[in-house]
């Protein structure tokens, strides 16, 4: 079994839900899902890119799967495996299915609420936007190809977020690319890289730089993420710049880690960067890198680099 017992019945606590018979899909409802129902703000993706909080779907179809621990992971890595290990796994269409019923199952409660926005109760129980980021290596999964061809045909829109560990199936899905691809770059070097993704398998940091070279040949929405931990990973901004000039991206995101999950486990409260941390990080590695900050959710700690605002999905 992929997830031992204790351990699914510890996710299914969490908040997660199984989707197929293998153990390996899930989903979880955002918090800004729950928030947007009773008109209490909306995710950052919202403000940038124009994704509809309340009909965002979170999930995974690697739940198990990860080539990293990152030490800031808010997820229970014990349970990660670095390659698909089984012949056994659930087709698109059945993880779909079953991710839209179990988002109906969890939002249940909101129709008893006062409080929630009658238009959006109605939309949130028919999901348009699959966020493939809850947990694990999405791209792991065997037919990954097929499931975001599967949510395109019916009218999702996907945004899928890499650690950029395999470049071969990076480059497989550009018949089947996703509305917006991330690729987290959460080191400005290979020695920082090591310190604060905790790589299990050989040659991570050149795999990623093998990714971020495919990213020149891809005809989507690209934008690289990093994660940024106080102490860790948040200097080198020469690096970074340099790391962003060299690739063919669309926008940054710098996000400020957040001391939540099991990542606590691991990290300390000082390692969350202050707005103003996050803030002067940002407009270094902006100067840089010759882009500039054109959007900003103080809120989530969250701000968006580019040359100019994105249109809206």
């Amino acid at each position: 079994m992929l997830i031992s017992n204790e351990k699914q019945k510890d996710l299914e606590k969490k908040g997660y839900r199984f989707a197929g018979e293998h153990v390996h899909a899930a989903n979880k409802i955002c918090h800004w899902t729950r928030k947007s129902i009773v008109d209490d703000g909306c995710c950052y993706k919202e403000q940038f890119y124009g994704i509809k909080s309340h009909r965002c779907l979170q999930m995974s179809p690697a739940v198990a799967y990860c080539q990293h621990k990152c030490m800031f992971c808010w997820r229970d890595t014990e349970i990660t495996k670095t390659s698909w290990d089984t012949d056994d796994y659930d087709d698109p269409k059945t993880i779909i299915e079953d991710c839209i019923e179990n988002q109906k199952k969890l939002l249940c409660g909101f129709f008893g609420n006062e409080k929630a926005n009658p238009k959006k109760l109605e939309e949130c129980v028919k999901p348009s936007n699959a966020a493939l980021s809850l947990a694990g290596e999405p791209l792991l999964y065997p037919e990954i190809n097929q499931l975001i061809e599967e949510f395109h045909k019916q009218d999702f829109t996907t945004f899928l977020v890499t650690n950029g560990e395999s470049p071969e199936d990076l480059a497989n899905l550009q018949d089947h690319e996703p509305t917006q691809l991330y690729v987290s770059v959460d080191a400005p070097n290979k020695d920082v890289y090591k310190k604060v993704c905790k790589p299990q398998v050989e040659n991570g940091w050149e795999k990623l730089q093998e990714s971020l070279d495919l990213l020149s040949t891809m005809d989507t929405r690209k934008v690289l993420r990093i994660t940024s931990v106080k102490d860790l990973n948040m200097s080198n901004t020469d690096e970074y710049a340099k790391i962003i000039s060299n690739a063919d991206i669309d926008y940054v995101e710098i996000k400020a880690y957040m001391f939540v999950g099991d990542s606590r486990n691991r990290l300390e409260w000082e390692n969350m960067p202050k707005t103003v941390d996050i803030q002067n990080f940002a407009q270094e590695v902006a100067q840089k890198s010759g882009l500039e900050i054109v959007d900003e959710v103080e809120k989530s700690r969250v701000l968006l680099l580019g040359d100019k605002k994105p249109t809206k999905v």
